[in-house]
This record gives C-alpha cells, structure tokens and sequence, in this order.
C-alpha cells in the first residue's frame, strides 16, 4: 500500500520497525548489564551521569514491586542492583534508558557495536527524502540511543535522513498526548503524520491524537493481533 498522498512527515518506532528486536535484548541490553558497573565506578561522579541516578532514585522511591532489590549506600556503584533488575525487566525507565545511552556510545565509537537494520531501511530513506518528506523517531530509547543507532549503523551513518528524535521525556509510548507534543514539536498537523510501530497499543495513542498509523509485521517481532490495524511487512510496501 502506498503512502497516502496527505502525509508529509513518517515517525518511526525503532525496536521491531526498523531494527530487529534481537539487537535490542541480545546485543544492547547485554552490553549494558555487563559494564554498568565498571561505568559507574570510573564516570559515576560526571553530573550528567548523575543526574540519570537521581532519575532513577525517584523511580525506584516509586517503585511498588515485591522483589525490588535493596539501594543501600549513597555511591554510584549501589545502583547497580537496581539497574539490573530494570534491564532483566525489560523497564520503560527513563533514567535507565538515559544511561545505557551513555555506555552504549563507548561501544559504538570503539566500533565494538554497530546499529542493526533492516535491509530495507537505508532504501526507504533515500526514497523518502528524495519525495520531501520529513523522518523522526520516537522510542523508548533516549535520543542519544537512537542518533547512536543510526549514526553508527551497520549501513553507515544515516542521521542525515532524520530531521527530529523522540523519547519518553517528551511522554510515554502509550499516551495520545505524547502525539500531539510531538506533532506540535515537528510543526505539522497530526493527520499529515503516519506512525509505524509493532505495538498496537502504541498505534492506538497515534491514533487518538489524529496520526495515520501502520502496523510493523517483521521477522521476529511478537505476534499480535492486526485486527483493524494496516499491517506492512517492508518499508518497501510505502
């Protein structure tokens, strides 16, 4: 199915559209885990890194969970039971997502990492661009994940495709208000934007706040139910 001719900017979700969920939860999230520890003892006291663990103290002061791990001590290092316990949980964490940026971007600078996409997305772009219309992204990631994803991409640095990145700090995946601060944010009108995403209930906030909207089916994602929903497959269908 083509694009429709109103839209003139696409907003991408990033994990299970345009990069393998696997990356994510084998290569990522992997990575993380097992330096955060020895990122924290030797970058702990960097503001900017501190600033991500008062994030993740006001979380945890939050958190509800039975099996929450203990933060004792005021030091860097005492967060890191905590840290782990947010990555083994898969958590939508703002401070997380936000430090693992930080740790992630050794790795890809040292060429350790290099950002994963799907075949078609590099195509889609220059296509995209070449017919004037804008690209962005939104993610629970943090922005500094995302430019790093695509600046260091197995397919060389695709940033100069995207004009705009998006994280839960404008507000939650789930949430049609995050849309419209978004849409307001790119300067368009909610209808002239198509989201695509694997995560119906993420379509469903698009939606409410006047996107137009496109289910990602890719290798590897979880299966969902399409219901109503217009599935693609490839960025090669738009």
């Amino acid at each position: 199915m083509p694009l429709p001719v109103s839209i003139t900017t696409l907003l991408l979700d990033i994990e299970g559209t345009t990069t393998p969920v696997d990356f994510v939860f084998k290569v990522l999230f992997p990575y993380a885990r097992d330096r955060v520890a020895d990122f924290l003892a030797t970058q702990g006291a960097d503001p900017e890194v501190q600033a991500d663990l008062d994030l993740l103290r006001q979380e945890y002061a939050q958190e509800a969970a039975a099996e929450l791990p203990d933060w004792a001590g005021e030091d860097a290092i005492a967060a890191v039971p905590y840290i782990h316990w947010l990555i083994d949980s898969d958590r939508k964490s703002t401070g997380l997502k936000s430090l693992q940026g930080k740790i992630w971007e050794q790795g890809y600078v040292s060429g350790e990492i290099k950002g994963q996409l799907f075949a078609d997305v590099l195509p889609a772009f220059q296509r995209w661009q070449a017919a004037g219309l804008a690209i962005a992204t939104f993610s629970s990631g943090s922005v500094q994940a995302q430019q790093l994803l695509f600046g260091y991409s197995e397919a060389g640095d695709l940033s100069p495709h995207l004009s705009g990145y998006f994280d839960t700090r404008t507000g939650p995946k789930r949430e049609a208000a995050s849309y419209g601060a978004i849409a307001d944010q790119l300067g368009q009108e909610p209808q002239k934007i198509l989201f695509i995403s694997d995560i119906p209930a993420e379509l469903e906030a698009a939606a409410a706040a006047g996107f137009q909207t496109r289910l990602s089916v890719r290798p590897g994602n979880a299966a969902v139910e399409i219901g109503d929903w217009t599935p693609i497959h490839s960025f090669d269908e738009l």
